[in-house]
């Protein structure tokens, strides 16, 4: 029988996908209604959740995936400070109800390989490669990498850290000015320019968030097959392309150019020219078929126009990442 897992961010980008492989596999899931915007009852929510969710095991075996994380390139050290906080807050709450000890506990926690190895020479990059963040976002991602470390170290839980190419799919949260892909759809749908201020020879790793989804299922089962410590893996396609490459392939979907503006923007200091990725921990979870690019483009503009005819909200022109 698997073991429970609570999905922390079940309504986001990642965590919608996990929640949903999870129960694909039968996989009993609880998921939690959070106040995000209100730091506060989120973390009064987020305690009161962890608590009866480790009892309701009755000692037994549990997981967590941590797939939370407002943070994008441009939030404030402060902000990012408050969001590790309240992960360090949350873990301390599974350890108390646990009587101190979590052996009988696995976490997963979504990091980001561009954050984590935005400055990182020699690509491509592995879990050897040595960290180098450019920017508050890449050293949040590391802090709070950190504190699932110590967690695990602290308490004898087993601890996944999974850092994550570019996720794009159905999901995308457009208010976020990040997700190349989503924008472009949104762009194409309504008309409106996408502001791209990195070069087009900049090289990403566009992992389609089903995948992720079935490799974090994946990352739970092998890391609850062999407790104890801390692994990192790199979640990613294997295959790299370049922002030209994306805009071409969108092309190819929309049947027209899409529409982009070459922009400059400070937050372009952060970004990474090179970002391939090669995972070689747990290499079995990487030896699947990946949804082609045009396909994951196609699936991604079929749910961006489900959402718009839904919400009947307006386009709002905002620089955009790699």
């Amino acid at each position: 029988m698997p073991a429970p897992t609570w999905v922390v961010g079940s309504g986001g980008l990642l965590g919608s996908w996990v929640t949903r492989e999870l129960r694909r596999r039968d996989v009993p899931v609880t998921t939690s209604t959070v106040p995000w915007e209100e730091s506060e009852q989120a973390r009064s929510v987020l305690l009161a959740d962890a608590d009866r969710f480790v009892r309701s095991t009755r000692g037994g075996r549990w997981r967590v995936a941590w797939c939370a994380g407002a943070g994008v390139n441009g939030t404030t050290p402060e902000a990012f400070a408050a969001e590790n906080d309240l992960l360090r807050d949350v873990l301390d709450g599974l350890a108390r109800a646990s009587g101190g000890s979590a052996e009988n506990g696995t976490v997963f926690h979504a990091s980001s390989a561009g954050g984590v190895y935005a400055a990182a020479t020699g690509a491509p990059h592995s879990e050897h490669t040595p960290t180098a963040p450019l920017g508050p976002y890449g050293h949040a991602k590391l802090a709070a990498e950190a504190v699932i470390a110590d967690f695990a170290r602290e308490t004898g839980a087993t601890a996944v850290i999974g850092r994550f190419a570019n996720l794009y799919g159905p999901g995308q949260n457009l208010d976020k000015p990040q997700g190349l892909i989503s924008h472009l759809c949104r762009g194409y749908l309504t008309g409106t320019p996408v502001s791209i201020y990195v070069s087009m020879d900049t090289l990403r790793d566009y992992l389609f968030v089903a995948d992720a989804g079935e490799m974090v299922a994946d990352a739970l089962d092998r890391a609850e097959a062999e407790p104890g410590g801390v692994s990192i893996k790199i979640f990613a396609s294997g295959r790299s392309v370049t922002i030209g490459a994306i805009l071409g392939a969108c092309r190819t979907v929309f049947r027209r150019r899409p529409n982009v503006v070459l922009a400059s923007s400070p937050l372009a200091s952060v970004q990474g020219r090179d970002l391939r990725l090669r995972s070689v921990v747990w290499p079995e979870l990487d030896r699947r078929s990946h949804r082609p690019l045009p396909a994951g483009i196609a699936a991604t503009l079929e749910s961006t126009r489900r959402a718009m005819g839904q919400s009947a909200r307006p386009s709002v022109r905002s620089p955009e990442r790699a």
